[in-house]
């Protein structure tokens, strides 16, 4: 794809990243774009597909920024009457892993783990910020919880106007209801979708994530590199 993957465009430790900075238009064009794509994978499809590894990296942009989903490797097909699939270990990235996908005490991993992993890559800043003394601050979704808690700015560059700080503020408020951590009340991507469409009055503040701050580590878990849940 032309301009290369979500993540160089997101990331404020990025080089050069003034020179890539996306408007709040676009990056919210972007946003709906990868909710429909995820969409089409658990319910367009004759088989439902969950990806397991939604992340920026993953995230494809050609010409017009018109966002493609990609690398499948850790994908698995199963039935659209399907709800909970079989895993014999977590798969995915850290910081963007559902709770259940890594500990089955949270619940049955289904389409639904993909919707948290949508819901931390929205947010549009590394989930886990090792270099911070404040574990509040290191985990993501309890940054952005607080500062909606008091009504702070989200301190994104990007936001000039009025219709930006709407576009940001109702995509955070989607992506926290997306990274709950009981998956039963996480919306679907058709409901996500919905939400993003909708008008910033429709949506409240969901319940304050209550999980610790993720394990740090870089590693990129598979079947083959985990042990079984």
């Amino acid at each position: 794809m032309p301009n290369g993957s979500l993540e160089k465009f997101i990331y404020e430790d990025n080089a050069n990243m003034i020179d890539r900075q996306l408007d709040c238009k676009t990056l919210y064009d972007i946003v709906i774009g990868v909710a429909r794509g995820l969409e089409y994978l658990h319910r367009g499809c004759n088989t439902r597909i969950l990806h397991f590894d939604i992340k920026p990296h993953n995230i494809l942009l050609d010409e017009d920024f018109c966002p493609k989903i990609s690398d499948f490797g850790l994908a698995k097909v199963c039935s659209r009457k399907e709800s909970i699939v079989s895993l014999l270990g977590a798969r995915g990235t850290a910081g963007y892993i559902a709770p259940e996908v890594f500990s089955r005490s949270f619940g049955g991993v289904s389409h639904k783990s993909d919707v948290y992993s949508y819901g931390m890559m929205v947010g549009g800043r590394r989930n886990i910020n090792v270099e911070v003394n404040c574990s509040s601050e290191i985990y993501f979704p309890h940054w952005i919880y607080k500062r909606l808690e008091l009504n702070h700015e989200l301190g994104l560059r990007c936001i000039k106007n009025d219709t930006d700080k709407e576009r940001m503020k109702k995509m955070t408020l989607v992506s926290l209801w997306c990274i709950q951590t009981d998956p039963s009340t996480r919306p679907a991507m058709s409901k996500a979708v919905e939400m993003l469409e909708g008008s910033l009055e429709s949506l409240q503040i969901p319940p304050k994530p209550y999980l610790s701050s993720p394990p740090t580590s870089p590693t990129h878990y598979s079947t083959q590199t985990c042990e079984t849940l």
